[in-house]
């Protein structure tokens, strides 16, 4: 006999015996039964399931205050976008043949971009409902470029999209769904205070809802509590509305997402390769030769030894001297592919090392709290240690300033320099390579340096709280 999932449970092989006595019977009792087949497990799957289709929607009385604020202030701020948008895109598109119309709708752009960081950032603080930006990384130089670039993503016009024909009328609709939910039971649980104090009330335009006595008022009173019980679970569905098209329109995409992690995969392994030609070019060029030199020098020494000690003891110096700027490459090399000092005693600690190497003056400010991962600190460490090198070697820099501080899920670092600026990222530059080292940990990397300076590197990499 079989189980209901298929498992055996007991057996019963009824076999004659041949000497003709009775039958013996064998049962076997199967000891595999699944464990949650039980009906008090099955009951607790199901009111785990149900609980959490209420939590879904029911997240309590907080909640539901904050899902009121996120409506109310949201349908004031839809009728503001939507006008400021729509009369910024018609003056600019009728301006177009005027060429006046291209700044306009480049501010235009912008700014939409800007609203829907607004409309994100809102989502995330009072939904509780966290929308990555999607966008694409740019590593144009200049507006026009970078504009460009901006254009040619789909997630800046999903933006756009959802603040004038998605947002707009759904901010209407729940605004006044929300008010309803609120007026009706709290204007109920009020009707026996109303009562008191002003006589009948009429509820609508008909004489059908009139309350004249006291009971009828003690009555809505009850009713509205019941209605008031529901608020949380309307205005939870009203604010899921609104986190579904918040996620869907202004949120990352998972074809997308494949697309930034395939591409940052290729990006990696190609700064992998890279870097794995440098070390063989740096061993090569400095600590090979250097060793191979020694080596020469040893050996004309010894041959010399006997015959001219004066000329053996000459080459042995220098074999120890060519020895000791080996050992120094050596560690150059190995403090380039991950120093020591970052996995011993921290960022703080390895900046300092770094500064006290510089030869322009460092300002560093270190506050993150708990110690991050070994990749966030691997990836500031470098930006750092390449913006530092960028800025001796071609801003004319007298004093540097880094700053590294954690924000909301991330770690922020900011290197600024007073040099002449003009620092643009360019193919097979630092620069570049940076931002493919902080792409790689799906963070960004941002260049603000104007002629004449300041230059600002920023670098936001991810880093979970």
């Amino acid at each position: 006999m079989l189980s209901g999932r298929g498992f055996p449970t007991a057996a019963h092989l009824s076999t004659p015996h041949r000497s003709g006595h009775s039958a013996v019977t064998v049962h076997l009792v199967s000891s595999i039964a699944p464990s949650d087949a039980t009906p008090s497990s099955s009951r607790r799957r199901l009111w785990r399931s149900h609980a959490d289709r209420r939590r879904r929607f029911h997240r309590g009385w907080g909640q539901a205050f904050r899902d009121t604020v996120y409506i109310l202030s949201g349908f004031v701020l839809a009728i503001v976008w939507w006008s400021l948008l729509v009369t910024l895109l018609a003056t600019g598109l009728g301006l177009l043949v005027t060429l006046i119309g291209i700044p306009i709708l480049v501010a235009s752009l912008y700014l939409w971009i800007w609203i829907a960081d607004t409309e994100r950032w809102r989502a995330n603080a009072l939904l509780r409902t966290d929308v990555p930006r999607p966008y694409r990384t740019v590593v144009g130089q200049g507006t026009l470029r970078r504009t460009w670039e901006r254009t040619k993503d789909p997630a800046v016009w999903r933006d756009l999209v959802y603040l004038l024909f998605v947002f707009f009328p759904l901010a209407i609709a729940t605004f006044v769904i929300a008010v309803i939910t609120w007026s009706v039971p709290l204007a109920l649980v009020a009707s026996p205070v109303t009562y008191r104090f002003g006589g009948s009330i009429q509820f609508g335009d008909t004489s059908r809802f009139n309350v004249d006595t006291l009971p009828e008022a003690a009555g809505g009173a009850l009713i509205g509590l019941v209605l008031l019980a529901m608020v949380p679970w309307v205005l939870g569905l009203l604010a899921a509305a609104h986190a579904f098209t918040v996620r869907t329109l202004l949120g990352r995409r998972s074809s997308e997402r494949v697309e930034q992690l395939t591409r940052q995969r290729t990006e990696a392994v190609d700064a992998a390769v890279a870097e794995r030609r440098r070390i063989e070019r740096d061993l090569h060029d400095g600590a090979q030769q250097r060793l191979t030199a020694l080596a020469i020098d040893l050996g004309r020494a010894r041959a010399k030894l006997d015959s001219d000690p004066e000329a053996a003891r000459e080459l042995v110096e220098q074999a120890h001297e060519d020895s000791k700027q080996a050992l120094a490459e050596l560690r150059n090399l190995a403090r380039g592919i991950h120093p020591a000092i970052l996995t011993d005693r921290g960022l703080d600690a390895a900046l300092s090392a770094l500064a006290a190497r510089s030869s322009v003056p460092v300002e560093i400010s270190v506050d993150l709290g708990e110690r991050p991962s070994v990749a966030v600190e691997s990836t500031a460490y470098f930006v750092v240690a390449e913006a530092l090198t960028n800025a001796t070697k071609h801003a004319a820099a007298t004093r540097l300033e880094v700053r590294i501080r954690r924000e909301e899920g991330v770690v922020v670092v900011e290197i600024e320099d007073n040099g002449v600026g003009g620092a643009r990222i360019e193919p097979g530059g630092g620069l570049e390579g940076l931002t493919t080292r902080v792409a790689t940990v799906d963070g960004t990397l941002t260049i603000s340096s104007p002629a004449g300076g300041p230059t600002i590197v920023r670098a936001e990499v991810p880093c979970a709280s």
